[in-house]
């Protein structure tokens, strides 16, 4: 699949949802990841936007592509939906958070002595919301669809279980508890399975160079 042609949405980094003005769930990531496949993926595309949640800026800073900064699993949706077209790809590396706050207090909640108690609800699956807008919008239906899965246990089998729920043509799996190449590393290595059962491998290296195989897999192998 040649992408001169497409535009291709990536997200990267995480989301935040605030239990009150000072306090929200939030992961560790950075956002690194993201960035890398927003970079390898310009040079290759027609256009290239990269949504993205609280990071640094700096890793943004002078990016020749449009960047689009968001709070919530919920924001980040809305702002893929308002960038959705034919002849897409998205490549949906953040890790947005999956749980919410059923109430944010309005004011900071006071330390007690008795523990506190925090009801959460789902959020949307923004992958799978996708998957749905293209069955019920025929143009849409050329959208593909590529996902992240980062575990820490059984790794290969919850991805390949992503792969198959939310109708992916390809799921990069990764280990995010190893130290040398989880959350805010420069490295990572990488388990990409495509719809139709191959497995291919990117072994310990730079987040950059991860990218480049990931988009090259994208290219030849889609």
């Amino acid at each position: 699949m040649q992408l001169n042609d497409k535009k291709v949405i990536v997200t990267g980094g995480p989301t935040r949802e605030w239990i009150d003005p000072v306090r929200y769930i939030s992961n560790a990531s950075s956002g690194k990841m993201g960035i890398a496949i927003a970079d390898a993926a310009y040079k290759q595309c027609k256009e290239l936007v990269f949504i993205h949640g609280p990071i640094d800026g700096s890793l943004i800073s002078g990016k020749p592509y449009r960047c689009k900064g968001v709070e919530s699993t919920v924001d980040m949706l809305e702002a893929i939906k308002q960038e959705l077209s034919p002849n897409l790809v998205l490549i949906m590396a953040a890790a947005p958070a999956d749980y919410k706050p059923v109430t944010k207090s309005p004011t900071k909640i006071k330390k007690t002595n008795e523990n506190l108690i925090i009801e959460l609800q789902r959020n949307p699956d923004i992958l799978k919301t996708i998957a749905s807008i293209k069955k019920q919008h025929q143009e849409f239906n050329n959208i593909v669809l590529i996902g992240f899965a980062a575990e820490t246990t059984d790794v290969i089998a919850y991805g390949k279980t992503k792969l198959v729920e939310k109708e992916l043509a390809m799921i990069c799996i990764n280990d995010v508890s190893r130290s040398d190449t989880g959350f805010g590393s420069d490295f990572n290595e990488v388990t990409v399975m495509l719809a139709n059962g191959k497995i291919i491998n990117l072994h310990r290296m730079t987040k950059k160079e991860v990218a480049e195989g990931i988009i090259n897999i994208i290219i030849n192998e889609l």
